[in-house]
């Protein structure tokens, strides 16, 4: 037998097995499936693009759990799934929805036929971790084809480990790395149609699960949402972050300085101080803005017993600090976002945190607004970022700022900005002086481990590293480049 036909019988039978009871436990493969059923589902639906009155496809439709509440809202729902006995459950439970079709197929079968650009939105929950690599290369090939233009996919998986609790006596799951699902969808994403036109598919967003963070500490389970768009769309500054600054081989240049966790100044000695400045609750809500791969989040998590929402717009990022994120069971979930466009209800947060991001942003007073919206009255924000001098710049630091896409102000300005948003008590607080000490302390450090730095990295990457930080202590010295810390609190 073939090695792709011989892992479909392995997962028939698993699936027959643990499928018998046709109940939501047996679907979950989890004892506490009700509970976590009422809190998950409803999340996973505020997760959805917009899909009323479209065509929806849903894969790996099980007994219908998502069925019946995508009908509600969809014109057209086709469920799909191989086990007979599950999708006429399924069809059981939810006949009584006339805009739904049901289909007993296999994703991977090529004798399964569905219209080339017919579908608005894809959706599946836990499906791709029962496919081989080939079996998703293929699946994901054939979703790109069916999906139209402007369309959506829209998939969950556990990674890394086993969340349920239930009894298996084989475990035929692919536990992948998140980071394998992204490089497959972007891998099979460009495609032509019969005009030439070219698309791709954008990635709208990625992140944890929070109720499998909130009840079972498990940052594992994540969902991504893509949209297939024309690829001339213009996604030039995510690219950036994940293709040239923050490169996998990049970050981890960054946190071997910086130290484990962490990819800004000073890591866990300038967050223990900066941490103690919010007077932080057990309980309280933590939003990190630019979260990096989740050190500063982690601790304050850890040793405060806070949630902790870290957002970034790097993809790399995010998948760094979900597998940092493995078997410490604390609550932080992670998602990538870009914080321009994130939408947050009102008095959603205690806390809000950033370190070294904001630099990029070029719409600091939105984004502040939105800031004081999204925290509850009397909560804190906390950033720290790079500043420049209020004079004129030099040619040459107006060139590395360009270079970088950085948008900096003045101390004082940065200050004012706060202020102007709402916020009370602002403290604006030049600590350049704080900032080249530690970079002086960690290019010492470097230099000292340099057969080491370059053993583990390249000649080129120990030279890149020890310029950059040299050429910062010389733009903080000549005082064109500050450094600023920010307090500020909402009445």
């Amino acid at each position: 037998m073939a090695a792709e036909g011989k892992e479909r019988v392995i997962q028939k039978n698993y699936w027959i097995e643990h499928s018998a009871d046709l109940s939501v436990e047996a679907m979950m493969l989890d004892s506490k499936a009700m509970d976590l059923d009422k809190e998950e589902r409803p999340e996973v639906l505020s997760l959805l693009p917009p899909y009323e009155g479209k065509s929806v496809l849903e894969l790996g439709a099980g007994i219908g759990r998502f069925t019946g509440e995508l009908a509600k809202k969809a014109g057209q729902v086709l469920a799909l799934d191989f086990i007979e006995s599950v999708i006429k459950k399924n069809e059981e439970i939810n006949d009584h929805y006339k805009n739904i079709k049901f289909m007993c197929a296999d994703v991977t079968s090529p004798d399964l036929h569905i219209e080339a650009e017919s579908m608005d939105m894809i959706f599946s929950n836990w499906l791709l971790m029962y496919l081989s690599d080939k079996e998703v290369e293929y699946l994901v090939e054939r979703m790109v084809k069916w999906l139209k233009v402007g369309g959506f996919i829209f998939f969950r998986e556990s990674c890394f480990h086993q969340s349920g609790d239930s009894k298996r006596k084989n475990n035929p799951t692919h536990y992948r790395e998140p980071r394998y699902y992204t490089k497959v969808y972007c891998k099979e994403c460009l495609l032509r149609d019969s005009s030439g036109n070219s698309f791709e598919l954008s990635l709208v967003g990625c992140k944890c699960i929070g109720a499998y963070v909130r009840n079972k500490k498990n940052q594992n389970q994540i969902c991504w949402t893509w949209q297939k768009v024309s690829s001339e769309n213009d996604r030039g500054f995510q690219l950036f972050l994940d293709n040239v600054q923050y490169k996998c081989n990049g970050i981890l240049r960054y946190e071997r300085v910086f130290g484990q966790g962490f990819v800004s100044t000073g890591g866990i000695e300038t967050t223990k101080e900066f941490v103690s400045k919010l007077d932080l609750k057990p309980g309280q809500k933590v939003l990190d803005v630019g979260c990096g791969i989740g050190g500063g989040d982690f601790y304050m998590a850890e040793n405060f017993d806070v949630h902790v929402v870290g957002i970034d717009l790097s993809v790399n990022m995010i998948s760094f600090a979900l597998e940092r994120a493995i078997g410490l069971k604390c609550s932080v979930e992670f998602e990538v976002a870009d914080c321009t466009k994130k939408a947050y209800e009102d008095n959603t947060f205690d806390v809000i945190y950033s370190r070294d991001t904001i630099l990029h942003i070029q719409d600091k007073p939105a984004l502040f607004k939105s800031f004081y919206k999204w925290l509850k009255p009397g909560g804190k924000v906390l950033i720290s970022d790079y500043c420049k001098s209020a004079g004129s710049p030099s040619p040459e630091f107006t060139a590395y700022i360009k270079q970088r896409g950085y948008d900096l102000h003045s101390v004082e300005a940065y200050g004012q900005m706060l202020r102007d948003a709402g916020f009370d008590k602002v403290i604006a607080e030049d600590r350049t002086d704080k900032f080249m000490e530690v970079l002086q302390k960690e290019l010492n450090v470097v230099e000292k481990e340099k057969e080491e730095f370059i053993k583990n990295f390249s000649e080129e990457d120990y030279n890149d590293i020890v310029d950059g930080w040299n050429a910062k202590l010389v733009r903080s010295s000549s005082g064109e480049q500050r450094w600023g810390l920010f307090i500020a609190k909402k009445n």
